[in-house]
């Protein structure tokens, strides 16, 4: 399943959120920096980190551990 993690430039939140996918050995995911794109901006905004699920479209957003991951993946 193609996951996406929004994230920004220098976010302590964005590093924390790395780190709980490694944990939770999250193999693949695309990372995507918001910063300087008005529509990603708009849309994730303060939101961040969020990852995004392309099959389904559903968004987890911070915080989150990875617990909350593994039940993510698993709807």
């Amino acid at each position: 399943m193609p996951l996406t993690l929004y994230q920004r430039d220098d976010c302590h939140l964005c590093d924390l959120a790395l780190d709980i996918l490694a944990h939770a050995r999250i193999p693949e995911f695309e990372s995507v920096f918001i910063d300087g794109d008005d529509a990603l901006e708009a849309r994730y905004g303060i939101r961040v980190p969020v990852l995004h699920r392309s099959d389904t479209g559903a968004e987890l957003d911070w915080p989150f551990d990875a617990g909350a991951v593994a039940a993510f993946l698993h709807r």
